[in-house]
């Protein structure tokens, strides 16, 4: 009987999606992920929400190689990082692309002049977004490689070059100013919502 029971105990541990998965607004993201060859693990999920009346837009996952809770260690350190959004709102591309721009303005201090041709091709990447799809960011950071790659929908649209975007990009979300106080604070492993 014991034996049984500890198969029981090993098949629910198993399939428990605490172990497996974290939640946040009813959306899904697994513990892990990779890129570049690389395991990353889920730093925290930050629940994206707009005006006044703290309307949900989208839930973001941040994957890491080693978890923090330093915003500033984040932005700033090499290797590989993975941020997905996954919409539960309706989002038309021209908001979306509003966003960016006010976003990269706010992380440089409104100096993006050096910037403005990458973000213009990042916004010429970008659709409506329906509720379901997702919005993938892989970010390679090192002295010899960096590059942000994006896919919609698994769709892979392009890749940006550079550090000097990299950094302003992830600061979007996890620096000074992000849209709302509780995505930066669900992204750095504390509550989501």
């Amino acid at each position: 009987m014991s034996l049984r029971l500890g198969f029981s105990f090993l098949v629910a541990l198993f399939l428990s999606p605490s172990l497996w998965a974290a939640e946040c607004a009813g959306v899904s993201y697994p513990d892990k992920d990779s890129e570049f060859g690389i395991e990353l693990k889920l730093n925290g999920l930050g629940l994206r929400e707009a005006t006044v009346f703290a309307v949900d837009v989208y839930v973001a996952g941040l994957y890491v190689e080693k978890k923090s809770m330093d915003g500033g260690a984040i932005i700033n350190s090499e290797g590989p990082k993975k941020l997905i959004l996954k919409f539960v709102r309706e989002v038309p591309k021209k908001d979306i692309s509003d966003a960016w721009s006010e976003g990269f303005s706010k992380t440089t201090g409104g100096n993006i002049e050096k910037l403005r041709t990458r973000i213009t091709e990042l916004n010429s990447w970008m659709d409506d977004m329906r509720i379901g799809s997702v919005l993938t960011f892989a970010i390679q950071d090192s002295p010899l490689l960096s590059q942000l790659n994006v896919e919609i929908d698994g769709n892979r649209k392009g890749t940006i070059k550079g550090r000097d975007f990299i950094r302003p990009f992830l600061s979007i979300w996890l620096g000074k100013e992000p849209p709302n106080a509780g995505l930066k604070v669900g992204l750095l492993g504390g509550s989501c919502g």
